[in-house]
């Protein structure tokens, strides 16, 4: 009987930054955007990098009502998933960075991770505060305007953490899960709870009750 592989620990695979900048596409059909700013394009870091109480050094975010601030200093997402976007959408293109991410990581997804979960990276501490919703900036980047759709469907979303401990980091460094606090609300069932308008309020009061959750998330499900 083949034996089983043991399970790779989590890892980071791939870190981005990037500034905000203003873009202009001629092509675009709506003259009313064909200039737009935006923080999505990120350029993947080699060696170590300064993670801040609201974001990695050299990063920024365009829209700072939406994106970014404590609650939302880093988006996490998963390579995991790129096998799934490349067959479902055939198309190649999608790497890290891709979906605007400041961690490109493996081994985690949105069934294991947990909304209050702290993870260790080297000395950084990170805490699992929200999934992450798509918005129209996702499909012009990837020039996919099916793109946010699929990713609520799917709920392959990714997840922002907010730091608790702020150091240094890097790509292949291991992620170590610390604490765990709500087992039974994955990022999955958090990010359905919150689309799925068919759930009873008390579920949806519920996860507004998670003393971890982002303050943006409480004030949408209440």
């Amino acid at each position: 009987m083949k034996q089983q592989e043991p399970a790779k620990p989590p890892l980071v695979l791939s870190i981005q930054v990037g500034m905000p900048q203003t873009l202009t596409d001629d092509q675009w059909p709506d003259p009313k955007q064909k200039s737009w700013t935006t923080g999505f394009y990120k350029t993947a870091i080699d060696g170590w990098i300064n993670v801040g109480k609201t974001n990695l050094q050299g990063d920024g975010q365009a829209d700072t009502i939406n994106h970014g601030g404590v609650d939302k200093a880093i988006l996490v997402y998963s390579a995991d998933h790129f096998g799934d976007w490349h067959s479902e959408l055939n198309d190649r293109s999608i790497t890290g960075g891709m979906f605007g991410e400041n961690l490109t990581v493996s081994g985690l997804t949105e069934t294991a991770v947990c909304v209050g979960d702290r993870f260790r990276i080297n000395d950084v501490v990170l805490e699992v505060s929200q999934p992450r919703q798509p918005c129209w900036k996702l499909a012009r980047r990837c020039n996919l305007k099916q793109l946010p759709r699929l990713v609520i469907e799917t709920a392959r979303c990714g997840w922002y953490c907010r730091v608790i401990q702020t150091g240094t980091i890097k790509s292949g460094l291991p992620i170590e899960l610390t604490r765990r606090v709500h087992p039974t609300w994955t990022i999955k069932r958090a990010h359905h709870t919150h689309y799925d308008k068919t759930i009873d309020d008390t579920v949806r009061h519920e996860l507004a009750s998670l003393e971890q959750l982002s303050q943006a998330w409480k004030n949408e499900l209440l």
